[in-house]
């Protein structure tokens, strides 16, 4: 009888402990994320039409966006990252980092506290927004003078330590004053349900599982690393000059302003 209790609650121990670890995955904390971001803008007045998880076809393959908020007012696409820790990096930057600092007491040596620390990088959030604008306005050409606005918001508690952007980077609470702060109109009500259906005609989710978009995705980020690192544009076939601005070195395309491609020395 002991032997069949022992089993049992090691078991229940083995299932606990792989649902805290499928709850603490980063899709599962992406995926809270958005909801929580979705929450938020459903918050938004009738005026404020929401796409969420739209897959949008490329070149190369396929872009996820996070959440679409169209009205006259304009297009936003909307990153979301549901993080924790501070945050470092800027739009030039091909990657951010996260720094967690984590102070731990053991019970044997309550009267000492560790510090861990632990560095994570992760693609840069602004470069993707700009990427998820681009694709959008591909499939809208038909309002070449709309606007479309990148945001990138974070949830999680996570702390904007040092971010420097000409873009939205922002908190969760401050989502809906930035969307509301635009107020010229660039669609009437027939355009905006134009756009609705437009986008959401050319939203091929319901074809695209999440393991063949981060295929597409990995593709796209080895074929733009392999020739950033030969000197050749990946977006025009440039070449790509050393330059110096405020946020310090970078190379940029030969071809600017034609072609803004831009990666961090």
């Amino acid at each position: 009888m002991l032997a069949f209790l022992s089993l049992a609650t090691l078991v229940v121990l083995i299932a606990v402990i792989f649902y805290l670890s499928w709850c603490n995955s980063p899709r599962q904390k992406g995926k809270r994320g958005e909801a929580r971001v979705h929450d938020i803008i459903l918050k938004l007045p009738d005026e404020y039409y929401v796409l969420d998880d739209v897959v949008l076809q490329t070149n190369h393959g396929t872009t996820q966006i996070d959440h679409i908020v169209i009205s006259k007012y304009g297009v936003f696409a909307i990153e979301t990252k549901n993080y924790r820790g501070d945050i470092y990096g800027n739009d030039y930057r091909q990657e951010w980092k996260q720094l967690i600092v984590t102070e731990v007491t053991y019970p044997k040596k309550w009267w000492k506290t560790y510090t861990y620390v632990t560095k994570n990088h992760f693609y840069n959030p602004v470069k993707q927004a700009i990427g998820h604008v681009c694709r959008i306005k591909e499939n809208l050409k038909e309002w070449p003078y709309l606007k479309v606005t990148p945001i990138v918001v974070f949830t999680g508690g996570a702390v904007l330590r040092n971010v420097k952007s000409q873009h939205h980077v922002i908190y969760d609470c401050e989502l809906l004053p930035t969307i509301q702060s635009y107020r010229t109109s660039y669609l009437t009500d027939e355009d905006v349900e134009m756009v609705i259906n437009r986008l959401s005609q050319k939203n091929v989710r319901a074809y695209v599982n999440d393991k063949t978009h981060v295929s597409n995705v990995n593709s796209v980020r080895y074929d733009t690393n392999k020739k950033s690192s030969s000197g050749i544009c990946p977006k025009c076939g440039g070449q790509l000059k050393l330059r110096h601005g405020k946020y310090g070195s970078f190379y940029g395309c030969s071809n600017y302003p034609t072609c803004k491609f831009i990666v961090q020395s």
